[in-house]
This record gives C-alpha cells, structure tokens and sequence, in this order.
C-alpha cells in the first residue's frame, strides 16, 4: 500500500500525457458548452448597444417579468426554508414508520420532468381538472396566475434545503440538543440556539441553491403559468416570448440578467465552500 501511495504521488509530480489530454478535455469541455454560451450571451445584449440594452429592460413586459420572478421567490424561498428544516428534522432526529418513503418523496422532484409536474397541477387546478369547477364556482384561480407559478416552483426548488441540511444533522448527531434539555432549556429555545446556528451555513448553502433555481425555472413555470405576457411571464419565459418574436437583442439583455444570476450564485457558492469547507463537507456526508 505504501509502494502504491508513492508511486502515484510520482505520477502525480510530472506531466504524463493522459493527463495532459484529461485537462484539455475538461477545459475544452467548460469553454464550449459553459464559457462560450455566457460569452455569447452578453454579446448579444449589448450587440445594439448600451441604449438598446437599457431600453429592452426598461420595457414594461421586461419589467413585469423582474417582479413576478422575484415576488414568486420571495414567496416559494422562505415556504421551502420552513419546509426543508421540518423535513430534514424528522428524517435526522427520529426514527419513525415512514421514513423512507418520507426520504424519496423528497428527492422525487429531482427524478420528475418538471413539465410533467406542471401538468400534473393543470389536471388538479385547471378549469378541466379534478378540483377546476370548485375553484371556479368560488371564483379562485390557481393556473394561469400567481398562485399555480408559485406551487410549482414550490415543486421543484423543495429538495435543495432539505437535503443539505439532513446529512448535517446527521453527521452531527443530537448530543448537545439533549444536553440543553435536560439543562432546562425549552424544544423551540434549543432549536433556536443550537439547533439551527450549528446548521446555520449548510441552510444558507441551501437556500441560495433554492433560489437560483427558482428565479430560473423554466418547463413547470411554462405549462401552468399560460405565458401571458406582461401577467404571468417570468423571466425564463419572457426570454423565450422575445426570442420567438426574434427579438434577439432584447432575449439576450433579459437572459443576461439571468446570467449574472447564475454568475453572483456561483461566485456565494464558492465563498461557502472556502470560507466554511468543514461544514459543507459535513453537510454532504463526508
């Protein structure tokens, strides 16, 4: 074992050609399908200029789209934190008839086409569907408006807080809880006061995954929103909407805004994972 030990730090220390060749196809891989797209992107904002880039921003529709996609992450975030932390509680404290099945159904929406969610919430809500002439009798809307944009980016975002969170609490088992019991301290005080800050960076980790996917949902969003322009169009949508207009100058400044989202959440990634290396490891189970 120690001669193999050595022998790969040898092969390590110079530059063999198979891993020269493994380089190139992971960096070629990430310049093409990663790097050039992005590049792509911000050339074709801004290929009418910094006016036209404004202007196409500026536009009502854009701007419709900016407040929907934030106001249905500001209501499907905050509904997965509760949500994921109750989750990963159970499955980390207690043992209980269910678990499991508990455990899948929150890795479910991970093996789900989300077009096929979005369906699945037509055939519930829609005007159609098993609970669509309720609805409308009490004059509710659900599809085609906020409500059915929010459930189902409830759908997809929900395993992203839940399971950073489950291998943590695992990983750090339940001694100080039961400590602060039975130093008198209440369920919700212990929770409150360590509980939740020796978990508090994997949540954050979570919840920054959570909301980058929910700002930049695409195929549940588009089945049970209609794309109504200007009423129901997120951005995800209201770059498709310019695009098939071959508005391309205005798709791309809508989706470069997404860019820069995707860029802002890689780069709080990366502080994460460097400024608190110990508790993402932990949080992933190693």
């Amino acid at each position: 074992m120690r001669d193999l030990r050595l022998s790969l730090r040898a092969s390590s220390g110079r530059s063999d050609p198979a891993r020269l060749l493994f380089f190139a196809l992971c960096f070629g891989f990430l310049a093409l399908f990663l790097l050039l797209p992005l590049l792509v992107t911000f050339v074709e904002a801004f290929s009418r200029g910094v006016g036209v880039y404004l202007d196409s921003l500026a536009d009502p529709d854009a701007r419709s789209a900016i407040r929907l996609t934030l106001l249905v992450a500001a209501i499907a975030v905050p509904l997965n934190v509760v949500i994921g932390i109750a989750a990963a509680w159970l499955v980390a404290r207690f043992e209980f008839r269910g678990r499991q099945l508990l455990v899948s159904l929150i890795d479910l929406p991970f093996s789900v086409s989300p077009v096929i969610a979005g369906l699945v919430y037509i055939l519930l809500f829609g005007a159609q569907g098993y609970f669509g002439p309720w609805l409308k009798a009490h004059d509710i809307e659900i599809v085609f408006a906020l409500p059915g944009i929010v459930l189902a980016t409830l759908f997809v975002t929900f395993p992203f807080v839940a399971r950073e969170l489950i291998p943590h609490m695992q990983a750090l088992g339940g001694s100080e809880e039961e400590a602060a019991l039975m130093l008198g301290a209440s369920g919700w005080r212990t929770f409150l006061h360590v509980s939740l800050p020796n978990v508090k960076w994997s949540l954050l980790y979570g919840v920054l995954l959570c909301n980058a996917r929910a700002m930049g949902e695409f195929g549940a969003v588009s089945v049970v929103s209609g794309r109504i322009r200007g009423v129901t169009a997120t951005l995800p949508l209201q770059v498709e909407i310019l695009y098939n207009e071959y508005n391309t100058a205005a798709a791309f400044a809508v989706a470069s805004l997404l860019a820069m989202l995707a860029l802002l959440t890689l780069v709080l990634k990366s502080i994460l994972e460097w400024r608190f290396a110990d508790s993402i490891a932990a949080a992933r189970g190693h």
